[in-house]
């Protein structure tokens, strides 16, 4: 018995859905997926997220600009990016990806760039009134001081410390954990502590598969017995509480 459930992270936009993109959004209806937040990370990936929240009811956009471009993309991109998040927020249920990813900042100037980056996105986040997605890798605390002032923050694919995520929590906002969460220990562990009411699922396809191969939103089905032991719920209630803080928090 499929229980309803909100994949609130997906990259669906992905050149990896080429194939199938489709028949990958059938399955997860069939799944039992009852909404899916695609998150775009750059000019394109934004511009398909919006035509596939255009195409598709329980397909919704949230619009960001990646780490990866905030370090390493020219002024002009960057910019264009930053426009295009403002023109479209109406369209769109959140704000992000967009934050801090230490892993592959090797000098203090690329931190700096990257930073000065994401400030310009929770700027945009605050005056838009929406919900911040952040991806933070090695850089969980940082993010948390930058974002304080935002009203909702949503730290997806969570994979920091359970001290840190207690701070997170505290500030009252969400942790989304991954699919991860099916075989990393790390993640479990996360998962058990985190309250119900701050917990968001994600698959963040096509990355972190619990199955071989690619993942994809469907499968974001595998997470919700195993967070369900973890906290001694029934996979239901869990299916239920999670969905319900994705609507409450995306207005979906």
């Amino acid at each position: 018995m499929p229980y309803p459930i909100i994949d609130s992270h997906c990259h669906l936009d992905f050149p990896k859905f080429n194939p199938d993109r489709e028949e990958a959004i059938h399955r997860a209806r069939k799944a039992g997926v009852v909404g899916m937040v695609n998150s775009g990370i750059s000019l394109k990936g934004n511009r398909m997220s919006l035509e596939l929240a255009e195409k598709n009811e329980d397909i919704h956009a949230s619009l960001g600009l990646s780490p990866d471009i905030g370090r390493g993309g020219t002024d002009d991109v960057i910019n264009s990016i930053l426009s295009q998040i403002e023109d479209n927020a109406g369209k769109a249920v959140a704000i992000g990806e967009a934050g801090l990813d230490f892993q592959d900042c090797k000098t203090n100037e690329e931190r700096e760039r990257q930073t000065a980056s994401f400030k310009k996105v929770i700027e945009l986040a605050k005056d838009l009134e929406k919900p911040l997605v952040v991806h933070a890798r090695m850089a969980e605390a940082e993010v948390l001081e930058l974002v304080r002032n935002v009203d909702t923050v949503i730290y997806h694919c969570y994979s920091g410390s359970p001290e840190t995520m207690q701070e997170i929590v505290d500030a009252g906002y969400y942790i989304s954990l991954a699919t991860l969460v099916c075989f990393s220990e790390h993640h479990q562990a996360l998962a058990a502590e985190v309250p119900p009411e701050n917990l968001l699922l994600e698959t963040d396809s096509p990355f972190l598969s619990p199955r071989k191969g690619r993942n994809e939103p469907a499968y974001i089905v595998d997470s919700i017995p195993v967070v369900a032991q973890l906290k001694e719920m029934k996979p239901a209630e869990i299916a239920r509480t999670v969905t319900g803080n994705a609507r409450r928090i995306f207005k979906i």
